[in-house]
């Protein structure tokens, strides 16, 4: 349906206001969300807002099938090694 990408940046909260708006301010809008990110793979849920808003706007900048493909190498690799998983 084209609603999610495997990469692109995380869907926003339905109470995640703050992020939508510097979303929007950045154009970061614009991108398909996705299940994996720039974001996710630098630190998930640990990252403030404004800084992952900063991930997501250099994936906005350096998006290409290359770099998709690095992000879903390194998700892969933080998913075997359970990387950043607190629960």
């Amino acid at each position: 349906m084209g609603d999610l990408s495997f990469v692109g940046p995380r869907p926003a909260l339905f109470n995640q206001d703050d992020l939508v708006a510097l979303r929007t301010e950045l154009g970061i809008h614009i991108l398909v969300p996705g299940l994996t990110g720039w974001a996710q793979v630098n630190g998930r849920d640990e990252l403030p807002i404004p800084v992952k808003v900063q991930f997501d706007f250099e994936y906005l900048k350096r998006q290409s099938l290359q770099f998709d493909l690095a992000i879903i190498c390194i998700t892969i690799g933080k998913v075997l090694y359970q990387e950043g998983v607190h629960h």
